[in-house]
């Protein structure tokens, strides 16, 4: 009887984890870049315990954003960011601004990171180029690719408003280079490539919060990321709503099921007890 009741009591535990993590996910259901939690369950003689809690790292759908500056990352990867403190974190959600000194930041302040390019367009490593045909090559090949990155700075002189001082405007192509155009659009400059990062196993990187992933020994070291950056979209949450609705039936139904063993195994314990008083 005492099994049981533990049994019962443990599973009663572990499915309210469940609900409130299902009820997380509906409830972000329409917040950007949200990563939809997923849940597995180990069994033992004491019940049932939620045995991993993992982020699903698959790609969310995208939506228009609030301006060009926002992007969105289709493929499999993550956008690289700095805090002021140095730490690098990554992230899918692509809300995204240049602040009023040209430095392009996330919401929390971090800095978007990239790559500097010479005038052909190559990433510069020091004083040497990468070609961007060697890039891409190591992307196909899941490959790391150790470049330091650099804050992205697009600075606007005050007096005129032109970015770097000499560009009029700038465009996001879809390879993650950010051109500065002149001339009435006729003279185009390649500035920056945006970096991006991928894992062999994304599900093990830690979350922070937000959004922001850190790697973890689990995780792997980051290698380059590989797909397509769209300027003026973000992504939508990733969780498949029809799915939490159906577990989340299925948790009430366990639920209710526990609540009912845990309430006839009472009745029993003050059943046996009084009995052993008379």
């Amino acid at each position: 009887m005492n099994d049981l009741y533990t049994t019962a009591i443990n599973t009663q535990k572990a499915t309210n984890q469940w609900m409130d993590i299902l009820a997380e996910n509906m409830t972000n259901v329409y917040t950007p870049g949200y990563r939809e939690n997923k849940v597995t369950f180990k069994t033992f003689l004491g019940g049932a315990v939620i045995d991993n809690n993992i982020k699903n790292q698959d790609q969310g759908k995208s939506t228009p954003g609030t301006s060009s500056e926002n992007l969105f990352f289709e493929g499999k990867g993550f956008f690289m960011l700095r805090t002021p403190e140095g730490n690098v974190s990554y992230t899918r959600l692509g809300e995204f601004t240049f602040d009023g000194e040209g430095v392009y930041r996330a919401k929390s302040g971090a800095t978007v990171q990239g790559y500097i390019l010479n005038d052909k367009g190559e990433i510069m490593s020091g004083t040497k180029s990468i070609s961007a045909d060697l890039y891409e090559e190591t992307a196909l090949k899941g490959g790391a690719l150790s470049i330091p990155t650099t804050n992205i700075k697009l600075w606007i002189d005050p007096n005129n408003g032109k970015f770097l001082g000499k560009y009029d405007e700038y465009e996001i192509k879809n390879d993650g280079t950010i051109y500065g155009k002149a001339d009435g659009g006729n003279r185009s400059v390649p500035l920056y490539k945006i970096a991006t990062a991928n894992f062999h196993n994304p599900n093990g990187l830690f979350d922070i919060g937000d959004g922001n992933f850190i790697e973890t020994p689990e995780s792997g070291k980051p290698v380059v990321g590989r797909g397509e950056i769209r300027s003026g979209l973000l992504e939508q949450a990733n969780t498949d709503f029809k799915a939490n609705i159906a577990n989340y039936q299925e948790a009430k139904v366990q639920m209710e099921l526990v609540n009912a063993l845990i309430k006839s195994n009472k009745q029993l314990l003050q059943s046996a007890m009084e009995m052993a008083t008379q």
